[in-house]
């Protein structure tokens, strides 16, 4: 992965060929298309048996059941679906994104902030002639004032965009003809930020102005990725960026993980990566809780989940936050303290393998 500072060019290359520890690992992380990690999950749930799987009906409500002759089920939530049906949850896992309906029944509050960016995404194209030219492997960020800007590779030549940007950018960019849209993106990794502040004014003609501009700039074509040369048609769209954390993972038979528990700036790529250590640690929690004779759905024994990926989440978005803000600065004595950092650490192989080896799990 190649990453460098759009403002003072200074950059930092992870590679497991320089790692001191490891030098067989071949892989800091994997991209996966959604679709395709959907489809091996429902494959292994068929496989599995014993799951029923409700589809094509969304949670119309959500409430406290009631006590009865039979069984007092005070503590249990009963839900509503839009089908009519009703089910009754010994627990109750919020997977249900940002706006979590489970959250909002458990009555935990999310605390944090918007960061007045949009993240823009599409999957493109690289040149026709990728398979000789473009290291598959290999992933690039630019750090811009607005944001940064991610190419990450996936097969076949494509690639996959995420820029985080100002909303009035987003919408610019969401607005231009394809070519302008390419061109924009291409100039991301080469263009000066001043460069970028302009184009972003211009309603259109964005391919011409930098075509131009381009061939007055100076870059090292080596350091930054081949040019883009199509963009997967409807797969350009955007979304806000927040930063959010509930108070608790946990209440009384809710269990709350992704990003239902927490949002996170994407500009490290851990916000799935937390949510999959979310499941993992639920898992375990619960079966502990089996083997234990407990009742998964108490508190008490919901309690170990919490601990274990409370402060884990925390320290991750806390770190992601700060970069966000640090490399948002254009201008004075932030810029060359940052870069000077950067460079420092692309010196030690050593941190290097660190960052790696958080940024893949282990």
């Amino acid at each position: 992965m190649k990453v460098w500072d759009g403002v003072s060019g200074s950059r930092i290359t992870f590679d497991w060929h320089d790692a001191v520890a490891s030098p067989g690992q071949r892989t800091i992380a994997y991209m996966t298309e959604n679709t395709n990690l959907t489809a091996g999950l429902l494959k292994r749930a068929h496989e599995l048996k014993g799951i029923e799987m409700l589809d094509n009906v969304r949670v119309s409500d959500i409430q406290l059941g009631e006590d009865s002759s039979s069984l007092d089920m005070r503590s249990w939530p009963i839900i509503t679906l839009s089908s009519g049906t009703t089910l009754a949850a010994r627990l109750l896992i919020g997977a249900d994104g940002a706006n979590s309906s489970v959250r909002t029944f458990a009555g935990i509050a999310s605390r944090g902030w918007d960061y007045n960016r949009h993240g823009v995404v599409a999957t493109l194209k690289v040149g026709p002639d990728s398979t000789s030219s473009y290291n598959l492997a290999t992933a690039y960020q630019r750090f811009l004032p607005t944001g940064p800007c991610a190419l990450l590779p996936l097969p076949n030549g494509f690639a996959s965009l995420v820029w985080s940007t100002l909303p009035s950018h987003a919408t610019t960019l969401k607005s231009l003809s394809t070519i302008d849209f390419i061109a924009m993106v291409n100039a991301a990794f080469r263009l000066t930020p001043t460069d970028l502040k302009y184009l972003h004014t211009l309603p259109s003609g964005q391919h011409d102005e930098i075509t131009w501009r381009t061939q007055h700039t100076p870059f090292d074509a080596a350091l930054v990725p081949p040019p883009i040369t199509s963009v997967q048609e409807n797969s350009i769209a955007s979304f806000p960026l927040r930063m959010r954390h509930a108070d608790t993972y946990t209440g009384e038979r809710v269990a709350l993980l992704g990003d239902a528990a927490h949002t996170i700036h994407p500009l490290a790529g851990q916000g799935l990566n937390q949510g999959q250590g979310d499941v993992k640690a639920l898992v375990e929690t619960i079966i502990e809780a089996v083997e234990t004779g407990q009742d998964i759905g108490s508190t008490l024994a919901l309690e170990s989940y919490g601990a274990k990926r409370y402060a884990a989440n925390n320290m991750v978005m806390g770190v992601v936050d700060k970069l966000h803000k640090l490399y948002s600065v254009e201008s004075g004595v932030v810029v060359g303290l940052r870069s000077l950092g950067l460079s420092a650490v692309d010196a030690l192989p050593s941190v290097k393998e660190f960052f790696m080896r958080r940024a893949a799990g282990s």
